[in-house]
């Protein structure tokens, strides 16, 4: 369990707080909106009504103490950029903001951030790849350069065995595990056999990734 600062309570950030209560840490969620902070206290430890760019008010959150401040102003970047710097000013280990364009990112970024969470840009970039193929089930980007799939069995490998496939020497690919149903299979063995009813989780190389995807 961890210590979570999180200031700014719009979509955005209600979403996120009731994720953090979901996943069990503690929560102090903090907006300028009375409403929104009364909105939130159902799934937070704490709230409270504050501004993020006053420094005496940033203070006397004591964010030294938590292991993760994140900003989640959206509608105004002025005071996601203040906020995000005051949270290093006053100590807090590591601080997450959310940027809306790039260059705000870059900004954000110079002044503070440890990192930054682009919602749009990334949810973007997800469904590109999610609904273009219909055999992708889901993806995440790892690096620039990795990523994991979810994709169905090629047709041509139900009832064969990943070694009769040679799936890595041939493809290039890591399959991590196999799912039908709700029934997961991490790591198949050599002697997994595939059926049409599954899906697997590969990684790999982009480049490689995306030549097996083309089948």
């Amino acid at each position: 369990m961890k210590s979570v600062l999180l200031i700014g309570l719009g979509r955005f950030g209600r979403h996120m707080a009731q994720r953090l209560h979901d996943l069990h840490h503690e929560v102090l969620a903090v907006d300028l909106n009375e409403e929104r902070v009364n909105a939130a206290l159902p799934f937070v430890t704490n709230a409270q009504i504050g501004d993020g760019t006053n420094e005496q008010f940033v203070s006397s959150l004591g964010v030294r103490n938590f292991d993760l401040c994140v900003v989640t102003i959206g509608d105004n970047f002025q005071s996601s950029l203040e906020t995000t710097a005051l949270l290093k000013e006053c100590g807090a280990p590591f601080v997450v903001a959310r940027a809306t364009r790039d260059v705000h990112a870059k900004f954000l970024l110079r002044n503070g951030a440890d990192d930054v969470i682009y919602p749009e840009k990334q949810m973007g970039s997800w469904a590109a790849v999610r609904y273009t193929a219909d055999h992708i089930f889901d993806y995440v980007k790892l690096t620039p350069e990795y990523s994991i799939f979810e994709t169905a069995v090629p047709a041509a490998w139900v009832g064969k065995t990943v070694v009769e496939l040679a799936v890595r020497q041939k493809y290039r690919i890591n399959i991590l595990a196999t799912k039908r149903g709700e029934k997961l299979e991490p790591l198949p063995g050599p002697a997994h056999c595939f059926a049409a009813d599954e899906t697997m989780f590969i990684l790999g190389a982009n480049k490689d990734m995306e030549k097996f995807l083309n089948y």
